[in-house]
């Protein structure tokens, strides 16, 4: 009797499989967006497959382009892990931009100091500063959120400003190198540079041309194994998602929301700091402004478009790290497709994974609702 109560799978009847909110949605939005791309491309009189095929070559076509590919994946990994993070609590972090840059001055003032020191001390030590840093800057918005109620919408977008501000400052006026104009800092030593994967793998006999990809990429890895273990296998994220679905629920099993909220926050501000350890060490090996470059919003859409897992965030982040290093390929070949176009074309797949993503959910979960009954 069981067995005829479940439909195929062993679900209960009338229910929607699993990957279609994780992989048949996102789909739909990627192809609504590339669709709507293609239409605004054809306005411009250019052909929408030839456009597409030039993006996909200038993101997978050839091993620099796969480096640059997987460097700007790196950036969108972290923060969609923090954002994401952050939404298990039922917290809507969008702090990452100032979060990251805090990160990056923290691994900024490790390359400062450490001169002399052999790469893994550095490493490890940036490691631990830009999570630090961009920790201590989550933790406020957090602490007002459990124990005064400010919303954490409003308080972040407030130290995204606080951040930036700061970085102006310290960069004119305290960290800028003596005897120059531009607000950057002076030069790292060589040897507190994160590696880059090209000469991290040339030992194995791995040939790859030279590209900003670093140490940082694996350590993205580790960190969504990290957080899948954190949220789906210890107490905390057992405590973390109940807060996350119904704050009341937790207070009645003796869990501590505003604790939740605050661990939450520092853990999501540590993982977009990461931000700032991949460009500042890892790239730039300097300190100087704007370094984010608005990869802390892109998060957002990562996370969502990922659906707030990590295997679904690093998926949502090569997405997106292909639309980047293959939208700068699109605005080389085409002279009529520009910079700001390729950023309406990354804007509009942003658009549909973020404030579209529900657009074709009820329809698709009435599509299979109604299968299931006939069957």
């Amino acid at each position: 009797m069981v067995g005829e109560a479940r439909g195929s799978g062993g679900r209960p009847p009338g229910t929607v499989p699993g990957w279609v909110g994780h992989a048949l949605l996102p789909g739909l939005n990627l192809a609504a967006a590339l669709l709507l791309s293609g239409l605004v491309v054809a306005g411009i009189g250019e052909s929408p497959l030839a456009a597409l095929k030039v993006l996909a070559y200038g993101a997978l076509g050839y091993p620099e382009a796969v480096g640059f590919t997987l460097y700007y994946a790196t950036n969108f990994i972290f923060t969609g892990l923090a954002v994401a993070v952050a939404f298990h609590a039922g917290l809507f972090n969008i702090g990452g931009e100032g979060q990251a840059t805090l990160g990056g001055l923290g691994a900024g003032l490790v390359g400062l100091a450490l001169t002399g020191w052999p790469w893994p001390v550095a490493a490890l030590l940036g490691v631990a500063a830009s999570a630090g840093f961009g920790a201590a800057w989550a933790f406020l918005p957090g602490w007002l959120q459990a124990k005064r109620g400010s919303h954490i919408v409003i308080t972040t977008i407030m130290f995204n400003v606080i951040a930036a501000s700061l970085m102006t400052w310290l960069m004119v006026d305290v960290l800028i190198k003596p005897g120059q104009q531009s607000p950057e800092s002076r030069d790292f030593a060589p040897e507190t540079w994160l590696p880059a994967m090209d000469a991290m793998l040339a030992p194995l006999g791995l040939a790859l041309p030279s590209s900003p990809l670093n140490l940082s990429f694996p350590w993205a890895l580790v960190c969504c194994g990290i957080v899948y273990v954190l949220v789906w296998h210890t107490s905390w994220g057992f405590e973390l998602r109940v807060v996350g679905q119904n704050e009341r629920a937790a207070v009645y099993a003796g869990i501590r929301p505003a604790r939740i909220v605050v661990t939450a926050m520092l853990l999501s501000g540590a993982l977009a700091g990461f931000v700032g350890l991949n460009e500042i060490l890892g790239v730039q090996h300097r300190l100087l402004l704007n370094f984010t470059g608005g990869v802390g919003f892109v998060g957002i859409a990562v996370a969502l478009m990922g659906r707030n897992h990590p295997v679904g965030i690093v998926l949502a982040a090569l997405l997106f790290g292909a639309l980047y290093q293959g939208g700068t390929e699109l605005s080389f070949e085409f002279q009529t497709i520009t910079r700001e176009l390729v950023v309406v074309i990354q804007g509009l797949v942003i658009l549909f994974a973020g404030a579209l993503e529900h657009l074709f959910r009820r329809r698709a979960e009435a599509l299979f609702r109604s299968r299931a009954g006939a069957a």
